[in-house]
């Protein structure tokens, strides 16, 4: 049976299964407009996923047919995967932030044995060994799930309302998670009369017990150098100084006082950012540095995909550090290395 909770004022969250993911479930929110519903993300692309999403949608009161548009907080398949679905029931737009779609675009339009050549290479380069990489040169299509996400209609534009008939709704760009994330926010009075200013639809921005990944921006077609952690941290600070009541996060459960939590991984980040310069007093690779980098679990435990994923964080890290000048490549090594100044 579908997880259904009403949170007041015409907003209820729907728990959507993640298929083989420790997060269980993604939170999707069903806001009430006089056009009628919009949904908050909209779950993995899986046939459990889509059944408690439907079935959420009934226990609502309303159906998948009935849905008037879609918010997608960013691209990432389990808040994106099914919105091609409810758009062919429904009609539904789908909205995105220009940054997010033009990730959606590339994912559709790029061959897959680009993607794996274009990782392949990234992985080398970041210190992988061979045995790790070589998969990747053998890899089909099927292995990569996301290949044809749905291509969203209609732009999210930072600070201005979006067009929900009834509410006031108003996009937050929160860069870092991804480059296109945004937040929502509900500039309306929260139904508890809980102090602050409305409700905050969080992504994975802001969640209340765990850090969302922030790794490199992946593109082969980009030469630029982002600061993903940068950009993550300094958006952090924006939804500190916001102060909503309550944030309703796409994960775990809403929760309040945004700025505590603000500040609990801003710390985080810090004690990171300053243990691994104590790592660094030797030359290490983005690889070797992910080594030994503290996980949920010990590498030799880490799955293959998740490695990519921890390396991919491992040199965000190092890009900041090294933005700050706390650190630096070591001139001359390949693959490249890096030590603390």
């Amino acid at each position: 049976m579908a997880q259904v909770t009403d949170h007041g004022g015409g907003v209820r969250s729907i728990e959507v299964p993640i298929p083989d993911n420790p997060l269980g479930y993604t939170l999707v929110y069903v806001v009430d407009t006089d056009r009628g519903p919009v949904l908050i993300d909209t779950g993995w692309d899986d046939p459990a996923s889509w059944d408690a999403l439907t079935e959420g949608l009934v226990a609502c009161g309303t159906s998948v047919g009935e849905i008037h548009g879609v918010v997608i907080t960013h691209h990432h398949p389990d808040h994106h995967g099914l919105s091609a679905q409810v758009r062919e029931a429904s009609g539904a737009w789908v909205a995105m932030h220009a940054a997010d779609i033009s990730i959606v675009r590339r994912a559709r339009e790029t061959r897959p044995e680009r993607w794996f050549a274009y990782m392949a290479v990234k992985l080398t380069a970041s210190g992988a060994p061979e045995e790790h990489v070589a998969p990747l040169r053998t890899a089909r299509s099927r292995n990569l799930p996301g290949l044809s996400p749905a291509l969203p209609d209609r732009e999210i534009v930072p600070g201005e309302l979006l067009d929900l008939a009834g509410r006031r709704l108003r996009a937050i760009w929160t860069p870092g998670h991804t480059p296109g994330h945004v937040c929502l926010h509900l500039e309306e009075t929260h139904p508890d009369q809980l102090r602050g200013h409305g409700r905050l639809f969080s992504g994975d921005h802001l969640l209340p017990r765990i850090t969302p990944h922030i790794g490199l921006y992946e593109d082969p077609n980009d030469d630029s150098v982002p600061d993903p952690l940068g950009d993550y941290l300094d958006s952090l600070e924006r939804i500190g100084r916001l102060g909503p009541a309550e944030v309703l996060p796409a994960h775990q459960h809403t929760f309040i006082d945004a700025p505590s939590r603000v500040r609990e991984l801003l710390t985080h980040h810090e004690s990171r950012l300053t243990d691994l310069l104590s790592l660094l007093t030797t030359p290490l690779t983005p690889w070797q540095l992910a080594e030994l980098m503290e996980w949920n679990r010990p590498w030799d435990q880490i799955p293959y995909g998740s490695r990519n994923i921890a390396v991919s964080e491992a040199e965000a890290h190092l890009r900041r550090l090294v933005k700050l000048g706390r650190a630096e490549a070591v001139t001359g090594s390949d693959p490249v290395t890096y030590v603390a100044v």
